[in-house]
């Protein structure tokens, strides 16, 4: 453990270099919400703006938190940095060292992610303050603790399938590719575009089911108290599955492309 919390150190020292870049990041990564603002405000004057329990005010609410809950659980380049280590051989070094990858990859993802989140917290306040009129926080302390371990297990899914992307680059020289489309199923079903519970019932029934439901959304409507009791309960459920699965997938995919590389090293 000593020596994750040696990499998890280097990692915040290394990361704070580039703190200029998350401020700048985090106040331009405002602009959209300003888009998706006026645009729900568009379709809420409308007659029947309103849509399946949300307001427009709720729907301010709902994308205040995604910034708040994408700043703490979504991994920043990480896996272009495991693909970099992959394609220039700077993974030999660890296979030659009582360290493992994956808790080495996590350590440095903790990392990142407490300096991104210090670091854009001034422009995340300054917007909260001014929509303030819109937060609504849950009254139950049950809420709090589920949504906190809902969001721990997005952030560990999220890293789960970064690391499993990145293993492809074992096998192709390009990864961008992939991640690209993986990341544009995620965006516009995990609730970054748009709410996953304005869906038809059907659709919201399936997409219960795949990982990109509980990456992002999960946490949010917990929070908001739009799931509650079994219903939460049985999220929190597959939730946890979906981290093991994500799990032993990156561990897979950890020992198909070390057998591959090394077989090609050799």
């Amino acid at each position: 453990m000593k020596k994750y919390l040696t990499v998890f150190n280097l990692g915040l020292q290394n990361t704070f270099v580039y703190r200029w870049n998350y401020f700048l990041r985090a106040v331009f990564g405002l602009i959209p919400l300003a888009g998706t603002v006026f645009l729900w405000r568009a379709i809420f004057r409308e007659p029947g703006g309103g849509m399946h329990g949300y307001t427009y005010g709720s729907m301010i609410y709902y994308y205040l938190l995604t910034i708040v809950v994408s700043n703490l659980v979504t991994p920043t380049e990480d896996e272009w940095q495991i693909a970099s280590d992959i394609r220039e051989g700077q993974i030999n070094s660890f296979l030659t060292k009582p360290v493992n990858y994956l808790a080495y990859r996590f350590s440095i993802f903790l990392s990142g992610r407490l300096v991104f989140t210090a670091v854009t917290i001034p422009p995340i306040i300054a917007i909260l303050f001014y929509f303030r009129e819109y937060l609504a926080f849950p009254s139950d302390v049950i809420t709090y603790l589920c949504a906190f371990l809902s969001l721990v297990m997005a952030a560990l899914m999220q890293f789960f399938i970064t690391y499993s992307l990145a293993m492809m680059a074992f096998w192709i020289l390009e990864i961008s590719t992939i991640v690209f489309i993986v990341y544009s199923f995620e965006y516009f079903l995990g609730g970054q575009m748009f709410p996953v519970d304005i869906m038809p019932a059907g659709i919201q029934a399936v997409m219960k089911w795949l990982p990109f439901y509980y990456e992002l959304f999960c946490p949010i409507t917990i929070f908001m108290e739009r799931v509650r009791g079994a219903e939460m309960a049985q999220a929190l459920a597959i939730q946890a599955c979906w981290v093991f699965l994500t799990w032993c997938a990156a561990n897979f995919m950890w020992k198909r492309g070390l057998g591959h590389y090394q077989a090609v090293g050799g």
